[in-house]
């Protein structure tokens, strides 16, 4: 329990850190002379560089503990961040942005499986991805109107120099204080000698899961990112970027409404992440088809979304692996994010004349929902069913 909640100080400073700086980089962007365009690409190459650390990370986490990937990604930031404070045009900001995405790319997969390393009882990884969404919102709900207020006082340059002071600390106290090696659990998994391959889930030897299962994370990061491209650009100015703080605010407010019902932990987490899913595909047709609706409203319920989605899909995955090769895990979920990332502002910039980039978001998410296996293999039965863990 003690590692539990250094983990989640760290969490909440590092997202506090990162999600302080949402409202402000398109702003900053612009501010240097970059092109909508170009921001959509400085957006998704930040997640496109993901990829080579995800890759990395899911094997090396499984290996050598999750301490050393989140030292580094903490500290690599926050050192990137104090070099972003003193650039002068949109390609350096770019480049630093893509280095920035490698670093921090191993920094989501090494907390998830150190937090599902801590137990493996069902109930227990559910409660810790609980808290892990609980904490991450409440950063969230802060940091994005704050770090607006902040560069309204102090300016952009402050900004990124204080925030990148913050993350180096985190770091520090992050070496100090992390168990070293691979976390040691008090219980065992009965993970069946071979896997079922007659069913219709027939599982590659590459992925410890279905490769359908990683088609949602895909499409809710990109998703997303659709959404943080659209927002800062809703208008200009010192006023335009205090709303757009709030708004992201109002998202992270809404998720931690649902993350604080504890009783959804007790419904299958496969039924959680469809109605999630569905939930937040409605709102972003409602943002296309429906403007009337007051927008802080929809975010508001797109955020209870959010609450539902992400610790359902933690705990969703935990059980299809059996407990086993986590790092490989969330390092494919991070990879799937990535792409996600990636694609979502890219595929906003390009379309947001002709077509509504919130419909185009409203059709990924009904489509990825669709993917997803609606039945139990054997397989998934075993790895799920609580009565083979043993204490």
């Amino acid at each position: 329990m003690k590692t539990a909640i250094w983990l989640y100080l760290f969490l909440f400073l590092a997202v506090f850190d990162l999600h302080a700086q949402y409202p402000i980089l398109t702003p900053f962007a612009i501010s240097l002379g970059a092109a909508p365009t170009f921001i959509g690409w400085m957006m998704g190459i930040y997640s496109l560089t993901h990829l080579p650390g995800n890759l990395i990370a899911g094997t090396q986490i499984d290996k050598h503990g999750s301490r050393r990937y989140i030292v580094f990604s903490l500290l690599g930031a926050g050192f990137i961040l104090l070099l972003q404070a003193h650039v002068h045009t949109p390609w350096q900001l770019l480049a630093l942005r893509s280095i920035s995405g490698f670093v921090l790319a191993f920094l989501s997969p090494a907390c998830l499986a150190l937090l599902a390393q801590l137990s493996s009882d069902p109930v227990k990884q559910g409660k810790y991805m609980s808290g892990h969404g609980v904490v991450h919102t409440l950063a969230s709900v802060v940091s994005p109107a704050a770090g607006a207020i902040i560069v309204g006082s102090m300016g952009f340059s402050a900004t990124f120099s204080g925030l990148g002071y913050l993350l180096l600390l985190t770091g520090v106290i992050a070496f100090m204080t992390m168990p070293r090696g691979i976390v040691k659990q008090h219980e065992k998994v009965t993970v069946p000698a071979k896997p079922d391959v007659s069913s219709a889930d027939t599982t590659s030897t590459f992925l410890p899961v279905s490769w359908r299962y990683f088609a949602l994370p895909l499409v809710i990061a990109c998703a997303q990112g659709i959404l943080f491209f659209e927002l800062p650009l809703r208008g200009g100015g010192h006023s335009s970027m205090m709303s757009t703080g709030l708004l992201f605010s109002i998202i992270s407010i809404g998720a931690l409404f649902t993350l604080s019902m504890l009783f959804l932990n007790r419904y299958s987490p496969k039924l959680r992440l469809v109605a999630g899913v569905l939930m937040m595909s409605l709102c972003f047709f409602v943002m296309a088809a429906i403007p009337q609706i007051p927008l802080s409203t929809v975010l508001f319920v797109l955020g209870m979304s959010k609450g539902i989605i992400f610790p359902a899909m933690a705990t969703l995955f935990i059980r299809l692996s059996g407990g086993s090769k986590l790092g490989r895990i969330f390092s494919l979920q991070s990879i799937a994010t990535s792409i996600g990332s990636f694609i979502g502002p890219i595929t906003a910039g390009q379309l947001r004349v002709g077509l509504s980039p919130y419909f185009i978001a409203f059709v990924l998410l009904m489509i990825g929902m669709l993917l997803l296996p609606y039945y139990t293999s054997r397989r998934e039965a075993s790895l799920a069913d609580p009565k083979s863990i043993l204490n």
